[in-house]
């Protein structure tokens, strides 16, 4: 029997059933809620450029701040109320490539990079390509079930939306005061394309799975009074508090690196006892 509607059902696994089976099979809601999440965390995205090309960049950054933020628990709910699927990783990966591939760079280059013209453009181009590889390459990453249990607490290389934060460093800096003319426009054309080969790199940035296993009781309280404090600062001197902030994060990724080169050395050393 076909089905008397235009759009093929939704199969949220790629399940191999029949068809019939398909149309009669309703979808629990739990599937549904986290792709739509990840849908409005794209159509934030996407605003967000438009915020840019009419010169509100702080209404941007806000749209971007809060598509990172559903990116960030689309997955948890999924995982919580037990509704992860394969479509659901997909609809994912690709809501980064957009969000943190795409957006930023329109972002920066609208911004700053366009006064230097093709130059500017091509480095924006090298940033989104090299975002798009370094999704790819986690996505394969994702079945590599031989990886060492310890090794899956560092990314390889700079995550997507890091990334994204990161080379947004121009405009926190322009709103803080820093004159945005050609000079500055070449210094973070380079800066730009440095960003996209620390994402394609194999670079380890600590990811904090293991905070997930749990926290201990004396940091609750102190844990949620910090983060209570840097979004105070952040809605009340978000350039500052955004600028700071990805200092800190560049100051962290040799210092990751360092912490994970203790490991290795450290798995070596019980290899040879």
């Amino acid at each position: 029997m076909k089905s008397p509607s235009p759009f093929s059902p939704f199969n949220a696994d790629n399940a191999h059933n029949s068809e019939n089976l398909k149309l009669r099979t309703a979808i629990p809601i739990r599937f549904v809620i986290p792709n739509i999440i990840t849908i409005i965390a794209i159509v934030s995205g996407l605003s967000s450029v438009r915020m840019a090309i009419e010169h509100y960049f702080e209404l941007a950054i806000i749209l971007l701040l809060f598509a990172a933020f559903l990116d960030g628990i689309d997955g948890r709910i999924a995982r919580s109320i037990n509704g992860s699927s394969r479509f659901g990783e997909q609809l994912d990966s690709l809501a980064d490539a957009i969000n943190f591939g795409v957006v930023p760079a329109f972002l920066v280059y609208i911004y700053i990079l366009e006064q230097i013209g093709k130059l500017g453009w091509l480095s924006v181009l090298v940033y989104s390509v090299a975002c798009c590889l370094r999704l790819a390459r986690f996505n394969m990453r994702l079945d590599d079930n031989e990886t060492a249990y310890w090794k899956k607490n560092y990314f390889a290389g700079l995550p997507s939306p890091g990334g994204a934060y990161v080379l947004l460093l121009p405009v926190y800096l322009g709103f803080l005061g820093m004159p945005v003319d050609n000079t500055t426009a070449i210094v973070f054309c380079v800066y730009t394309i440095i960003v996209a080969v620390l994402m394609v790199s194999n670079l380890p940035v600590w990811n904090g799975k293991s905070v997930h296993t749990g926290v201990r009781r004396d940091v609750v309280i102190p844990a949620q009074l910090f983060i209570m404090a840097y979004f105070v600062l952040l809605v009340s001197y978000m350039w500052l508090t955004l600028a700071i902030s990805t200092f800190l994060y560049l100051a962290f990724l040799p210092l990751s690196a360092f912490m994970y080169q203790r490991h290795v050395q450290s798995e070596a050393h019980k290899k040879n006892k």
